[in-house]
C-alpha cells in the first residue's frame, strides 16, 4: 500500500515545496532548538508521499515540534541512537512499503525528499522509544494478576463487552492543557458512578455530557489499544489514567462488563471516511450531517456527496487500530460498519467531522500465551505513558511559531 502511494506521488510530478526565498528562515523555536522552513517543507512533502491524512502543514509542524522535545528528553536521559539502531529503524520503516532502505531513500530523493529528512524522522522515533523504556519501564511492569484478568477477558471461548462512561477535557491551548492535566489527575481518582456522571455533566466537552458521559455496550476488541490496556485492569467504578488525545485529555470509567458467547475478536485495522462539514458544531452543520446520513449507506456513497468539492474535504483511510488518532479511534470503536458519528470537530473547531466506519479487519483470538499477553499489555501501557509524557513536555516547553 505504501509503495503504491509513493509511486502514485512520483507519477504526479509535483514540484518541490521548498522553493522559497529563504528556505532556512526559522518557522518555530522549541526551547533552544530551531525548525527551519526547509525542514517544514521537507516534512510536508514526506507526509504527502505517505498519503498522511489531515492538514499536512499543521501535522508536519506538530511532528517536528514533538521530535525536538523527544530529542531533548533523550539528551536529558542519556539515550543515544547508534548507527546500527538508526539503520535498523530505517529498514523497518521501508519494509512497510515492501522496499529496503536504499530503495525507499531513492524513491524519496526522486521526489525531492532528502535522506536526512527520513533519517531524522526515524532517529527521533528510535530515541523516544529509548526514553520511554528508560523512564517508565519499571513502572509499567505487568503483574500476574493483570495477565490472569486479561486472559480471562480475552479467552477464545467467549467475548467481552463493556459499558463505559467518558469525559473529554478540552486542552486546545497551553492554559487549557495545564488546567485539564490538573483536573484529570483529580477525576482519575473517582471510584463511584454518580461522581463520574456529575463530573461528565460539569466538565466534559464531548456531546455525551448530556448523557452524563455514558456510552452503550462496546466490544473490548473494538477499543483502541491504549484504552483497552487500561480497561482490562479495572473493576466497575474505577477510572483510567488520563489519556491524551488531540486537543483534549480523556478519562473512561468502567460501569459494567459482560461476557458473551461469541469468540473474542480484536480489530487489527479499520477503514474509515471523514467528510468535513463547514461550521463546526453549529445547528446548520448538524442539520447538514443529518441530511447526508439519510442519503448514504456505505463509505462509497460519500464520493457522490463530495463530488466537485475540494479533494481534502473527504478523506478515506485504512490504518492499524494503534495508529488511529485517539479521539477518532474511540468513536470508531462505538460504530458498526456503515454507521456514522458526528461527535468530533476538526482541531480548530471550524468543521464538523462526519465520521463513517467502512469496515474492520478482525483477528480471531487463538490460545493465548502468558508472556505474549504480558508483552502486549506492557507495550500498550508504555504507549499510554509516552502520550502523557509528551503532553507534559509540550506543556513545560517554550514553543514559539511564526
Amino acid at each position: 500500500m505504501l509503495r503504491m502511494m509513493i509511486v502514485l506521488a512520483l507519477a504526479l510530478g509535483a514540484a518541490p515545496l521548498w522553493a522559497q526565498n529563504n528556505p532556512f528562515a526559522p518557522v518555530a523555536r522549541v526551547n533552544d532548538r530551531v525548525i527551519t522552513q526547509y525542514e517544514l517543507d521537507q516534512r510536508i512533502r514526506f507526509f504527502q508521499l505517505l498519503n498522511a491524512p489531515g492538514n499536512l502543514e499543521e501535522e508536519a509542524l506538530d511532528r517536528l515540534i514533538d521530535e525536538r522535545l523527544q530529542l531533548d528528553a533523550a539528551s536529558a536521559t542519556g539515550v543515544t541512537v547508534e548507527d546500527e539502531q538508526l539503520r535498523a529503524g530505517m529498514e523497518e520503516f521501508a519494509s512497510r512499503a515492501n522496499l529496503n532502505a536504499e530503495q525507499f531513500i531513492a524513491a524519496l530523493q526522486k521526489s525531492g525528499v532528502s535522506e536526512e529528512t527520513f533519517s531524522d524522522f526515524v532517529r527521533a522515533g528510535v530515541a523516544w522509544r529509548g526514553v520511554i523504556r528508560a523512564r517508565f519501564g519499571p513502572r509499567a511492569q505487568v503483574s500476574d494478576a493483570e495477565v490472569d484478568r486479561a486472559l480471562a477477558l480475552g479467552s477464545a471461548t467467549g467475548g467481552v463487552r463493556v459499558l463505559l462512561s467518558e469525559i473529554f477535557l478540552p486542552a486546545n491551548t497551553p492554559a487549557r492543557l495545564a488546567e485539564a492535566q490538573r483536573r484529570a489527575a483529580e477525576l482519575s481518582k473517582i471510584t463511584t458512578l454518580p461522581a463520574f456522571a456529575a463530573a461528565a455533566r460539569k466538565y466534559s466537552a464531548a456531546p455525551s455530557r448530556g448523557r452524563s458521559g455514558r456510552q452503550d455496550w462496546i466490544p473490548v476488541g473494538n477499543l483502541p489499544p491504549q484504552i483497552r490496556a487500561q480497561i482490562l485492569t479495572l473493576a466497575p467504578g474505577q477510572v483510567t489514567d488520563p489519556i491524551p488525545v488531540p486537543n483534549a485529555i480523556a478519562l473512561f470509567q468502567l460501569r459494567d462488563l459482560e461476557e458473551t458467547d461469541a469468540p473474542e475478536q480484536e480489530a487489527v485495522s479499520v477503514e474509515f471516511a471523514r467528510y468535513f462539514i463547514p461550521g463546526g458544531r453549529t445547528a446548520g452543520a448538524l442539520s447538514t450531517a443529518e441530511k447526508i446520513k439519510a442519503r448514504v449507506d456505505t463509505c462509497d456513497d460519500l464520493y457522490g456527496i463530495a463530488k466537485g468539492q475540494p479533494e481534502n474535504q473527504l478523506l478515506r483511510d485504512v490504518l492499524p487500530v494503534a495508529e488511529v488518532s485517539g479521539d477518532v479511534a474511540m468513536e470508531l470503536a462505538k460504530l458498526d460498519e456503515g454507521e456514522v458519528s458526528t461527535a468530533l470537530t476538526t482541531g480548530d473547531g471550524e468543521a464538523l467531522v462526519f465520521l463513517m466506519l467502512c469496515g474492520r479487519t478482525l483477528a480471531l483470538s487463538e490460545d493465548a500465551d502468558r508472556e505474549a499477553v504480558r508483552q502486549n499489555l506492557l507495550n500498550q501501557r508504555l504507549a499510554s505513558y509516552a502520550s502523557g509524557y509528551l503532553a507534559e513536555l509540550r506543556s513545560d516547553a517554550v514553543i514559539l511559531t511564526q
